[in-house]
């Protein structure tokens, strides 16, 4: 039985325009968590022996210096535990916040300052402009490999379709950080880097069978029968791909809430959504804008 990606591609196209709406609008309700790495701030350390609530933990500082990232750490050096303060912020935190920070943490869990350190917000800003840039690189690489490798078959329109695909599964990932209020760090950039890799993998796929299909099916063939041929011959490779990286995620997922290690967390699980994305992505969103930038054109 095969399943008419063509047919129904009016609910797919509505499904994204949708996540383009959630994007924007949680955009203003859920502001989203901008790291220190992107944004300046301050990082302090403590170090502590006994077991400390980091929720408790969290709750002080943010009474004191307002919104707060908590995390563990052990130093390589002495073996030592350490709960690490990540405080947002365009100018840092006064010495007075620090003390007063410490003050009250040591009083009521017992931790020792170890050091801390302020992020200038100009190198921030620097890091998430090259960060965007690389995507916006990548992007265009795409365009023109695709362009060039099937450029018999239209293949700069398919690799524009591709991008707009990909820009989907961008949103999906941002809207991942947004809800489950992760902090848009190096792992964001990251994520988008690597699911770009992947949906556009699974796109070329795609492509190259419609290439080979029109060989074999003639030229004769409406283009959106050609495409529906395609990917209901290239469903099996792609679920079983995708699900083999889902399942490690999902355990990776699972081992990072079990030790609460959240840098392994914000990675793997964003990542396991955009990969599911991707598939949905490469299979109803890119062909099936390139079928209807096919048929326009036709039609002119």
């Amino acid at each position: 039985m095969k399943f008419n990606f063509v047919k129904n591609r009016k609910y797919f196209f509505t499904f994204s325009i949708i996540v383009v709406i959630a994007a924007l609008v949680l955009s203003f309700i859920l502001p989203p968590n901008i790291s220190i790495e992107f944004k300046g701030g301050t990082i302090i350390t403590y170090s502590y022996e006994n077991e400390v609530d980091q929720n408790a933990f969290k709750a002080t500082v943010e009474n004191i210096a307002g919104r707060a990232t908590v995390s563990e750490s052990n130093s390589l050096a002495t073996g030592a535990k350490n709960l690490v303060v990540s405080l947002a912020s365009n100018d840092g935190i006064t010495l007075e916040k620090l003390n007063e920070i410490t003050e009250a943490v040591e009083k009521d869990y017992g931790v020792k300052y170890v050091e801390s350190s302020t992020v200038n917000p100009t190198i921030g800003k620097e890091l998430l402009i090259k960060s965007l840039i690389a995507v916006a690189l990548a992007a265009v690489l795409m365009i023109v490999y695709i362009g060039w490798r099937f450029r018999k078959i239209g293949g700069w329109s398919a690799g524009v379709c591709s991008v707009i695909a990909l820009l989907n599964d961008i949103l999906v990932i941002y809207l991942t950080f947004v809800i489950f209020r992760f902090n848009f760090d190096t792992n964001f950039i990251a994520v988008v880097l690597t699911i770009l890799g992947y949906s556009v993998n699974d796109t070329i796929v795609i492509y190259d069978r419609i290439r080979e299909n029109r060989k074999t099916m003639g030229a004769e063939v409406p283009i959106g029968e050609l495409v529906n041929t395609s990917l209901n011959q290239c469903l099996g490779r792609t679920f079983n791909t995708t699900l083999t990286t889902v399942s490690s995620l999902v355990v990776i997922c699972v081992v990072a809430l079990i030790f609460n290690v959240s840098s392994i967390l914000t990675f793997a699980f964003p990542m396991m959504i955009g990969m599911i994305h991707g598939v949905y992505s490469s299979l109803c969103i890119a062909p099936q804008l390139w079928v209807l930038w096919c048929e326009r054109k036709k039609n002119k």
